[in-house]
């Protein structure tokens, strides 16, 4: 397997596949800001960034945020996976469907938990140590996966479908639509003892309100999942991996230390 290699998702139609799809120009669209927008994704994938050494190793999925509109690529997608790579960690970049495509964007990033671990030997990885990291809509998806209401979201197509999508564990930063304001959890999440454990990052004064984070760490707590949160008083929202000077941007040091325990390469 390449580094860098990009793989298709499903062998055939995605599921939730809608018409007009066929004629969707995956593109980035314009920024003035440096950070780089996917859209109009029809294709999903997941892109692999193998770690050094002799392996197996254990490794993330990692969703980009956007809203559900643009995938952010290279802050909150290939930066973070070079980070993890850094930290002994294989990555998986998913890029899921989009615009406005949640239940696709759901099958997909199902149908990628179950590759990965389906393709475990050729991947070098160990597929009892599967994470998952998710930015924003991204980290709401990353939720889907970890906390799902209901199961299989698509109709079984191969051996790969006979495998858990649940990961490992999960970290979810500035994650957003968990809950509203009054800490209730929105109706598509069940959190019980079987949610992994869980990293939590968010700045009091993100416009993606902090009660997100705050309410899956009580949830979790109520079932008795381990968790680790970190609320900064301020940081905004979006930053990813960015150095932007104010002391959350800090949290990749924070994320190494939890990620390296879960996976036992401390």
């Amino acid at each position: 397997m390449q580094h860098y290699q990009e793989l298709k998702l499903w062998p055939n139609e995605a599921p939730f596949a809608e018409p007009g799809d066929e004629k969707l120009v995956e593109h980035f669209a314009n920024c003035d800001n440096g950070i780089n927008r996917l859209t109009d994704i029809a294709r999903p994938s997941i892109t692999y960034y193998p770690t050094s050494g002799k392996g197996p190793h254990p490794s993330v999925l990692v969703c980009p945020g956007g809203g559900y509109s643009i995938l952010a690529w290279n802050h909150e997608g290939q930066d973070i996976c070079s980070f993890f790579n850094t930290i002994g960690f294989t990555a998986f970049l998913l890029k899921y469907r989009c615009p406005g495509k949640r239940t696709a964007a759901h099958a997909d990033a199902v149908r990628a938990m179950r590759l990965i671990r389906h393709n475990a030997a050729e991947f070098n990885i160990d597929p009892a140590k599967v994470g998952i990291m998710g930015f924003s809509a991204g980290a709401h998806l990353a939720a889907t996966v970890s906390a799902p209401h209901n199961g299989t979201p698509y109709q079984i197509i191969d051996d790969a479908d006979a495998l858990p999508f649940r990961p490992n564990f999960t970290a979810l930063i500035y994650p957003a639509y968990l809950a509203d304001q009054s800490l209730t959890l929105a109706p598509e999440f069940h959190i019980d003892a079987n949610v992994p454990p869980t990293f939590l990052l968010q700045a009091e004064n993100d416009s993606i309100k902090v009660e997100n984070s705050i309410a899956w760490f009580m949830a979790l707590k109520k079932a008795g999942v381990k968790a680790e949160m970190h609320i900064y008083p301020e940081g905004a929202h979006g930053y990813g991996i960015l150095r932007t000077g104010n002391p959350i941007a800090d949290w990749p040091a924070l994320a190494s230390k939890w990620f390296r325990q879960q996976a036992g390469i401390l």
